[in-house]
């Protein structure tokens, strides 16, 4: 139900799909990349969100909205109808329909627009199995737009909100934090020049030491930038901005979900060496209200459908459709 749309636009969606080579993901900050993909001359880091820097995302000239931008035929489309068009695509193709691929998507609308016109000439549109696809596709169109109304019209009351995100806190917490890594033995993470190896143990009394010069007042960030071994974020003093759940290492996460803002963590052990992590902020019930009410509506709108359906007579074939008899 998340993305339906007429059979036109699917054309169009796939032609785009086909031509249009997908963004290259850009590492987010910290740029140190997850331990799956790591590089032998780079620093392994507890894995980290990848966000996309999208090359088709670019502001394109605007125009008046009933200025005809497009004539195929004896069909004209205005700026305004484009970008109804555009609205009805998944996000990735329209921000590439909406950027730098605003006139491939043009083209694509041509060629279908040229075969939809031959298809009249030809008498294609008296048939019956146009006259079926249609009647589907206008339904599809219809009932997306009515979703979308559903869902606009929904409006979340505070307490949902608030017993949503007591449901499925995990989903929604983010913590922001600092880390110092002592690499051992075995680590992935690359020894540092003039370093050395440092047995499990030995780099256990290191990161006992370090703790004790924290907890003696020492700047956090200093000692990160001075003696981690992460060399990505230790040249932003340990920093790792703000992470979810599943973001990291099982052991780095649990710690670091367990501490307050401002508590730094007892030794963590990992697969890359033993980390010390202090908390530096938690985005609370408030910062994450938005993206509350957007799951929840669609919750609701989702529950609103389920009504729909129970309240209209549906008839299935159980011998068609193999359906175990009740």
């Amino acid at each position: 139900m998340k993305h339906v749309y007429a059979f036109m636009l699917l054309g169009v969606a796939a032609c785009l799909t086909a031509q249009t080579p997908p963004p290259k993901p850009a590492p987010a900050s910290p740029p140190s990349p997850p331990p799956q993909t790591a590089a032998p001359d780079k620093t392994p880091v507890p894995h980290m969100e990848l966000s996309v820097e999208n090359p088709e995302d670019r502001k394109m000239p605007a125009v008046p909205p009933d200025r005809v931008v497009l004539s195929v035929g004896d069909v004209k489309l205005t700026a305004a109808q484009f970008d109804q068009l555009v609205d009805v695509l998944p996000e990735q193709l329209k921000i590439v329909a909406r950027g730098a691929g605003r006139k491939q998507f043009g083209d694509n609308l041509v060629r279908i627009l040229v075969l939809a016109q031959e298809g009249k000439r030809r008498k294609l549109d008296e048939t019956p199995a146009y006259k079926l696809l249609t009647t589907y596709q206008m339904a599809s169109v219809l009932a997306n737009l009515t979703y979308q109304q559903m869902s606009k019209d929904i409006k979340a009351e505070d307490a949902d909100l608030r017993k949503f995100y007591a449901e499925h806190k995990a989903e929604f917490e983010q913590v922001s934090a600092r880390h110092i890594l002592i690499r051992m033995q075995g680590s992935p993470v690359p020894v540092r020049p003039g370093q050395k190896d440092l047995t499990p143990d030995e780099a256990l009394a290191k990161v006992g030491e370090l703790e004790t010069r924290i907890q003696a007042g020492e700047d956090f960030a200093k000692l990160a930038a001075a003696e981690s071994d992460d060399a990505g974020s230790a040249a932003k003093g340990g920093d790792l901005g703000f992470f979810r759940h599943g973001q990291m290492v099982p052991s780095f996460d649990e710690a670091a979900f367990k501490l307050a803002p401002g508590q730094v963590s007892d030794p963590v052990r990992s697969q890359f060496g033993y980390h010390i992590i202090k908390v530096e902020a938690a985005k609370t019930f408030e910062d994450v209200r938005a993206d509350l009410e957007k799951r929840v509506a669609a919750e609701l709108a989702q529950k609103a459908i389920l009504d729909l359906q129970k309240n209209t007579p549906v008839v299935y074939d159980t011998e068609y459709f193999n359906m175990a008899k009740r």
